[in-house]
């Protein structure tokens, strides 16, 4: 007989504990990534709102009519020359009302759903990252995105107006009301449920995807603000390329013209057959600088925010 040391069968090895994950990684409380979803959400928005302004505007410019603007830098001179450096920040308002509760119930939610999904280590997987994103970006879109959404193109669809009607956030939100009724801020729910589920999807599978491979088999594993600033521009430039043409569709369906189009789908066939295939590309390059500064900017305040409720507030 061998002389090494008599291993029974009824008792688990020690020995493999080395091949194993570095401990199981800690779950976030779904409450902590609420208010820390809605305070990142209201930071990045401010960074980056004159970035969302230019594209919305060459968005809205439809080829079908003499296109006033010949690209983003005659957007943004055409805009500082009629309304001043401020005329870039037009629609902030409603879109920081909706960003802290948008952002919010993303990461709220998605930290609900990982924490089902995630295996015994604590660690989840691309597959179930995408169907939790895709979960997120759903919940997100019908209880903020959508009026959200409407009210802000609006009011920058109403800047180009001769005399523009909307004085302010509650008094354009009013007006939409009382003219259209709620359904008025609920213009392209379909194609913004479209849009904010696959942005999600692609976001928080691409996130997940990197930060696995970066962690490891430890899924504790430290990550540098860089680094998941790094991973955040990746995933959002990868979820622009994914749904941008959703997001052409779904502006438009919000916009003050948004009665010519009987349906997300009639939108679309319209704009192919008199715009062509590259219109459902407009906007591409300042959404996607402003969306990878968005998701990197969001996940960086968001990681380190929770890092900060950890200290402070005791879940376990």
């Amino acid at each position: 007989m061998d002389k090494g040391v008599f291993i029974s069968p009824f008792v688990r090895p020690r020995c493999l504990a080395a091949a194993a994950p570095a401990g199981k990684a800690k779950l976030t409380h779904p409450g902590k990534a609420i208010l820390a979803g809605g305070i990142a959400g209201g930071i990045e928005i401010c960074i980056t709102f004159p970035t969302e302004y230019v594209k919305t505007q060459l968005q809205l410019d439809e080829k079908a009519n003499p296109p006033k603007f010949r690209g983003i830098g005659d957007c943004v001179k055409q805009t500082v020359q009629s309304h001043g450096v401020r005329g870039l920040y037009r629609g902030l308002s409603s879109l920081l009302y909706g960003s802290i509760p948008k952002s919010a119930v993303r990461f709220g939610v998605f930290e609900f759903l990982s924490n089902y999904a995630k295996d015994e280590s604590g660690r989840l997987d691309s597959t179930r990252g995408l169907l939790c994103g895709l979960g997120a970006g759903v919940m997100e879109a019908v209880l903020v995105v959508c009026p959200m959404e409407t009210v802000k193109v609006k009011f920058i669809h109403d800047q180009t107006s001769a005399k523009p009607k909307y004085k302010g956030f509650f008094h354009g939100v009013r007006e939409i009301v009382r003219a259209q009724g709620l359904r008025g801020t609920y213009q392209g729910l379909t194609a913004t449920v479209l849009k904010q589920g696959s942005n999600q999807a692609i976001r928080f599978f691409v996130m997940t995807s990197l930060k696995n491979w970066y962690k490891g088999d430890d899924p504790n594993k430290h990550i540098n603000p860089l680094i998941t600033g790094v991973f955040g521009a990746i995933a959002g430039a990868a979820s622009v390329f994914g749904n941008t043409p959703l997001d052409v569709i779904k502006t438009r369906m919000q916009g003050l013209e948004a009665h010519k189009y009987k349906s997300t789908l009639d939108c679309a066939m319209k704009i192919l057959r008199y715009e062509g295939l590259t219109a459902f590309y407009k906007g591409t390059v300042p959404r996607l600088g402003r969306v990878c500064l968005d998701v990197a900017i969001v996940f960086i305040i968001y990681e380190e925010v929770v890092k900060v409720l950890n200290t402070v507030w005791k879940t376990e």
